[in-house]
């Protein structure tokens, strides 16, 4: 009975074919990928007018707010940057068979290990319609079958790229399934086929993250998720905290990697906080802020009181959330207690300040006199990611080629065995 309502769910059909496509996928040879992603930039690039209406009209029927549209559109500079990153995925080492280590034992055994894929990758994500393509174009270098649920929001742009790519020449029919967004249903069934699906991604809002990591019986990379503090120290440059704290907060408030946070040592705060107040009210950002910093920037006109609620926040708008702090420690202290693990950065001069900073602070990237917005794939010449992990296991940081494959061990003898 079980067996025969899988056969009906289309969802459960896709998992199959991804499942059976996978070990095709993993005998292809570094020069047959390199071709079918060539393919993929191209027909992405004929197809932009194609591509930009599916996309305008999803944007018309979405109802959204600016951060979550921002991340839904798609323009010919976007499309130009994806297809540039196809591009540099094309031109990385193929990962899949590079020996990480060799050796011998005294009882004549060879062993190499060796990287594998990871078999079949499901990736869960909202309003990016980029991810399907970057998860689709690092999955296959990565020698992976790949499962794609994008959000419902972004559902024809999704269809249009789904239909460009699974019709490559090359590509075995399966390696990139995309599954039906009108329902949580086919989440549920991804989630409950270990024997089909090795590894999840989900990559969105916390709600997303919270089903995926509570219901799945699959292997879960957590990824998305950006409460990033930026720590301006006494020994801060403080013209280039400005400039680093206004990219990161305003550059693209809507996404992960955009500053959330802002500590500001006690030694420089009655100098700098109503200044860098000034700037971000200027740039349209709310401010938020401890007694200290209210009073500091002139009152709640400038700077509205912060509640407990608002350290733990990601934001994903223009609004940022301001403390002063007593030392390098209480800094340090309070981004290991609020952050989500994704990205922190310390502004000083100080050499050893940052090396303290650098070594202490428990976040997938941390940054001396950068902004955060470098968290991500192509900005680490990685081509893209999947995801940016804020977890330790499997992989941390951006997401990309080497994390989509796992290691296998080979041995070889001459007969021995074990006395």
């Amino acid at each position: 009975m079980i067996t025969a309502i899988r056969a009906q769910s289309s969802t459960f059909a896709k998992l199959q074919r991804a499942n059976e496509a996978a070990s095709r996928v993993a005998e292809l040879s570094t020069q047959q990928k390199n071709d079918i992603l060539k393919e993929m930039a191209a027909k992405i690039s004929e197809n932009q007018r194609r591509i930009l209406s599916a996309n305008g009209a999803d944007l018309a029927a979405a109802n959204l707010r600016s951060s979550s549209l921002d991340r839904l559109l798609l323009n010919a500079k976007r499309i130009a940057a994806m297809v540039a990153g196809l591009e540099e995925i094309i031109e990385l080492p193929d990962p899949v068979g590079t020996i990480l280590a060799e050796w011998d034992r005294p009882n004549g055994l060879h062993f190499l290990k060796v990287r594998v894929p990871l078999g079949v990758v499901g990736v869960i994500y909202e309003s990016r319609p980029n991810v399907t393509v970057e998860a689709a174009a690092l999955a296959l270098k990565a020698g992976n079958a790949v499962v794609l649920r994008g959000g419902h929001e972004a559902a024809r742009t999704n269809e249009v790229f789904a239909e460009l790519m699974t019709q490559l020449p090359g590509l075995p029919e399966g390696a990139i399934e995309l599954l039906d967004s009108s329902s949580r249903e086919s989440v549920d069934e991804m989630l409950n086929n270990p024997w089909l699906v090795d590894v999840l991604v989900p990559r969105g809002g916390n709600q997303l993250v919270e089903h995926v990591t509570t219901k799945a019986r699959v292997p879960v990379i957590v990824t998305g998720a950006g409460n990033c503090h930026i720590y301006v120290d006494d020994a801060a440059d403080l013209g280039m905290a400005d400039e680093i704290i206004l990219n990161a907060k305003t550059q693209r408030p809507g996404v992960c990697n955009a500053a959330e946070k802002l500590l500001v040592h006690q030694a420089v705060a009655q100098e700098y906080i109503p200044r860098i107040v000034g700037r971000l009210r200027a740039a349209g950002v709310e401010v938020r802020g401890d007694a200290e910093a209210c009073r500091l920037a002139g009152g709640s006109s400038e700077v509205a009181p912060a509640s407990p609620d608002d350290w733990s926040t990601e934001y994903l708008e223009l609004r940022i959330a301001l403390r002063v702090v007593a030392s390098l420690d209480e800094a340090i202290a309070h981004i290991n207690y609020y952050s989500t693990k994704h990205s922190e950065a310390i502004v000083t001069s100080n050499a050893e300040h940052a090396a303290r900073f650098l070594q202490k602070v428990d976040s997938a990237a941390v940054y001396w006199n950068a902004s955060t917005r470098f968290t991500d794939g192509g900005e680490f010449g990685f081509g893209g990611e999947v995801g940016i992990s804020t977890q330790k296991l499997h992989c941390r940081g951006p997401f990309g080629l080497n994390e989509l494959t796992t290691t296998k061990y080979q041995i070889s003898g001459s007969g021995q065995v074990r006395a």
